[in-house]
């Protein structure tokens, strides 16, 4: 990790490349602190003195552009101390990486819907997607999950839990790496302590895994098997639908035994996609490879001869859901590029606007020329 004037940091993730890069906040007597946990617009961070409150100040939100540029769990912040136990937010330092979703609690501005970017998790190495092997196990929300992974800048792995609760482990695990991209794939039963141990391999010292998945999969109960302790509330998942109710409530960072660092997250009913062009590349890899065989390079892969991903679906290698989850992220992630920019949205009402006008215009012309 290399050498730093900052030792009491390195166990966070601190290296010498950020401190180089700090130099700037140093020198206006600033100090770094990592996010810890937020919650409820509260921000808590670890600095080389120990842990602070953020104040995120009223300039500071008048500068920020979006949610997406306040602290999230796992970012690197630089501080300004104010009193004991708090420090004033200065910057958001450059994130390395960053798990986003689009945030379904859009803003209504100018007659439109403003849709904003969410950061979940910040400067994490390795994305960790849980899902239960239960009747509530969906292949579609696992892509989902999977091309926002991809997107972040860090490695995705997937994890099915509640392997004891599954009557044919080896089918369901073979249809998750069918869609998988090529990501790790790992069963474990952690209410039994099995087949967690495997996830050692990405807990290196000072390297950040989160935990994503919905409400009920288990991330509480494989938190605390990883911190050794009950740190996280359990609750049981409801009998009538397999599904879980919200235990964690904050995000939160936490330091494990074996050095490496853990982001633990509420269960997440929507996750909505946000600039994932190139994760959903990633995570439909095998629809993109059959695509550049067929006859026509614009190929809409519906009714064209010679298309490649229409007879992969003929011969069965490739399934008709798997084209068509592909085709409705892409639909979404255009609805969201019109939604996150206002200008071109109101563009897109005043064609619309102009449009409904023109057919009302040609109606009434047909109606009274009739007469």
């Amino acid at each position: 990790m290399g050498a730093t004037p900052r030792p009491a940091l390195e166990p966070l993730g601190w290296d010498a490349r950020r401190e180089t890069a700090f130099a700037v906040h140093a020198a206006a007597g600033q100090v770094p602190g990592r996010v810890l946990g937020t919650a409820r617009g509260s921000v808590r961070a670890r600095t080389e003195s120990g842990d602070v409150s953020v104040i995120v100040q009223r300039g500071f939100r008048r500068d920020a552009l979006t949610t997406a540029d306040f602290p999230a769990v796992g970012d690197w912040l630089a501080l300004e101390p104010v009193a004991d136990g708090q420090a004033a937010l200065r910057a958001v330092l450059p994130r390395a990486s960053r798990f986003a979703r689009g945030d379904h609690d859009a803003q209504r501005i100018q007659g439109g819907i403003h849709a904003e970017e969410q950061v979940v998790a910040a400067n994490v190495d390795t994305v960790i997607i849980v899902a239960a092997l239960t009747r509530d196990l969906n292949l579609r929300r696992l892509e989902r999950y999977l091309a926002l992974a991809w997107s972040s800048g860090a490695d995705p792995v997937v994890l099915l839990n509640k392997a004891d609760l599954c009557d044919d482990v080896p089918a369901r695990l073979g249809e998750v790496r069918a869609i998988a991209g090529g990501a790790p794939v790992l069963v474990a039963s952690a209410l039994h302590g099995e087949g967690v141990d495997a996830l050692a391999a990405w807990f290196g010292a000072g390297r950040t895994v989160v935990l994503l998945g919905s409400s009920g999969v288990g991330k509480s109960t494989i938190t605390n098997l990883l911190l050794g302790e009950a740190r996280q509330a359990v609750r049981d998942v409801r009998e009538d639908d397999s599904r879980g109710r919200h235990t964690t409530t904050a995000r939160e960072l936490f330091v494990l035994p074996s050095g490496g660092l853990l982001i633990d997250t509420p269960g997440m009913r929507s996750m909505g996609l946000w600039e994932a062009d190139e994760g959903l590349e990633r995570a439909f890899e095998e629809i993109d490879a059959l695509a550049a065989a067929c006859r026509f390079s614009d190929c809409t892969h519906e009714v064209e001869p010679g298309c490649a991903v229409l007879a992969a679906i003929e011969a069965g290698t490739l399934t008709a859901d798997r084209l068509r989850a592909r085709r409705k992220l892409q639909r979404e992630l255009g609805a969201v590029a019109l939604r996150s920019d206002p200008v071109e949205q109101r563009r897109s009402a005043k064609r619309f606007g102009r449009i409904v006008r023109e057919a009302g215009r040609a109606a009434e012309q047909k109606r009274y020329g009739a007469r």
